[in-house]
């Protein structure tokens, strides 16, 4: 499955990959079945995960062997219910019921490469706007779940063998060895036609993509060095992104870039907090003034009593300075916030990088920038379906993100994967602005209207369309994937009791 994923983007081996682990976990014990899925498991999300290295390679192969073992119930799940009848159906709500419960648990929950984020640019793409990432997991497991079917009952069609003719036969009758009854094949070719339906379907669903049309700008300033030492010339960072964007305000005089009517800066584009560093206030002011128009900063910035830093994007008006701010409510566990730090600062020295958690913002992002109200989410948080659909009521969708601390890696191309998805889930442009890259610009329809390459400095304007219209994703909220998690809930269910009674039948017999 991983190589469907960002940066190889095979994207048809997704459910292909369901299918080959449906094969192997299909007629196994759900002990076997939960063992077999973790193997699965860990051999899917090292490499998907590779990115994590960056940070260290303790923690890029513990987080991808806790990921894997939630491919435990899974296995044993998809052991059991494969015993049922429609068992693809079934099969592909477990891995909604996967996602659901790697997404929340524990500290929030970590949904990266799930199966909807390898789909961002296919024929299942638009049944995001229908209901969101998990309706395009359930229908790539399902395509999976078919693939398997077919498979199976193709295979078993192949090897039947029509009966021995009689003794008095006429030559030339099928004899054993005769090519099996197309019959047989009737099933098989059913899951296929329900594939190419599924994929015709997606094909059928509309993506609007007009509206308002809107001018805007995204700055990516680039940063000195990659890695997790970037940090340590904030100054540089933050001069970066003032130089950008007084570049941009000079093309604009000079008539060779239209002038746009709002800007986005992204994640960690200031980590010297403006509102008690008279230096950095003075630099981004002198920025916005000079373009013109409001800039959405990203800055981190001291809680009131100094205990703790906000992640913050900052409305800042040419004329009144900073305003209205979004704080990320989802920090990153050990790496904006240290559960246990008492203990894991004394094992793991790494950690004292983290000399302060990150507080946790407690309202959406939704905010009046220039002419639009946009909806900002920071860095990981467009993983996560609640927070992106709280912010889904602005007429834009901003991301803005810090990615040079993983370097080219595989994560920031799956970071603008999961952008495209939520461009189409939610019918809204989205602009993504990373210090380093990958910046993009995303149309409604998860078309990339533009996009930087990475560690270089990028401006990106485009007029885009400004949408209020609503998504039925948007309308049934998480609904889609609680009732997909319940189905698979009850397939096992009733597997399980299908088991227990035939199990008593042989008993008795």
């Amino acid at each position: 499955m991983w190589p469907a994923f960002p940066p190889l983007d095979l994207t048809p081996l997704a459910p292909v990959g369901v299918a080959l682990l449906t094969l192997a976990l299909r007629g196994r014990a759900p002990r076997t079945g939960a063992w077999l899925g973790f193997v699965a498991g860990a051999g899917f999300f090292l490499p998907v995960l590779e990115g994590i290295s960056a940070v260290g390679p303790d923690g890029w192969i513990v987080l991808s062997l806790v990921q894997a073992a939630y491919f435990l119930p899974l296995g044993a799940g998809i052991a059991l219910v494969t015993r049922l009848r429609g068992w693809p159906v079934w099969t592909a709500a477990l891995w909604v019921g996967e996602e659901l419960l790697r997404g929340h648990v524990p500290f929030g929950g970590f949904p990266w490469a799930r199966l909807a984020f390898s789909q961002t640019a296919t024929p299942l793409t638009p049944y995001a706007s229908y209901g969101g990432a998990p309706l395009v997991t359930f229908l790539t497991a399902l395509v999976g779940g078919l693939l398997a079917y077919a498979a199976l009952t193709a295979r078993t069609a192949y090897t039947a063998r029509r009966p021995a003719p009689a003794p008095d036969a006429t030559d030339g009758e099928d004899g054993p060895d005769a090519r099996p009854s197309w019959r047989g094949f009737v099933p098989a070719a059913g899951a296929l036609a329900a594939v190419a339906a599924l994929a015709g379907g997606g094909t059928l669903i509309p993506t609007p993509t007009s509206g308002r049309p809107v001018t805007v700008a995204v700055v990516q300033g680039n940063v000195p060095r990659l890695g997790l030492d970037y940090l340590g010339q904030r100054q540089a960072v933050l001069n970066n992104h003032v130089r950008v964007t007084h570049e941009l305000a000079a093309k604009v005089r000079a008539g060779s870039l239209p002038r746009p009517e709002l800007v986005v800066w992204p994640e960690n584009a200031s980590d010297l907090d403006p509102y008690s560093d008279p230096g950095a206030y003075n630099a981004i002011d002198g920025a916005v003034r000079d373009i013109g128009v409001p800039v959405l900063v990203g800055a981190l910035t001291d809680t009131p009593d100094g205990r703790k830093v906000e992640n913050r994007g900052i409305v800042w008006d040419p004329r009144t300075g900073p305003g209205d701010y979004y704080v990320k409510r989802h920090p990153v566990p050990f790496g904006e916030y240290l559960p246990f730090r008492d203990v894991l600062t004394k094992l793991i020295t790494r950690f004292n990088q983290i000399p302060r958690d990150f507080a946790k913002g407690d309202r959406s992002g939704v905010m009046r920038l220039g002419p639009v109200n946009v909806g900002d989410v920071i860095c990981f948080e467009v993983a996560y379906d609640k927070e992106v659909r709280d912010v889904a009521r602005g007429e834009l969708l901003v991301v803005q993100t810090n990615n040079a601390t993983y370097g080219r890696t595989s994560l920031p191309p799956q970071q603008i994967a999961m952008s495209r998805l939520r461009a189409v889930e939610h019918g809204r442009t989205i602009l993504v602005a990373a210090t380093s890259g990958i910046s993009a610009i995303v149309a409604p329809d998860g078309r990339m209207i533009d996009r930087s390459r990475e560690f270089v400095p990028d401006l990106q304007v485009a007029a885009v369309p400004a949408r209020t219209s609503r998504t039925l994703s948007d309308r049934v909220g998480a609904a889609p994937e609680w009732v997909l998690t319940a189905l698979g809930l009850g397939a096992i269910c009733a597997a399980a009791a299908a088991s227990r009674a035939t199990a008593r039948k042989n008993e008795e017999n």
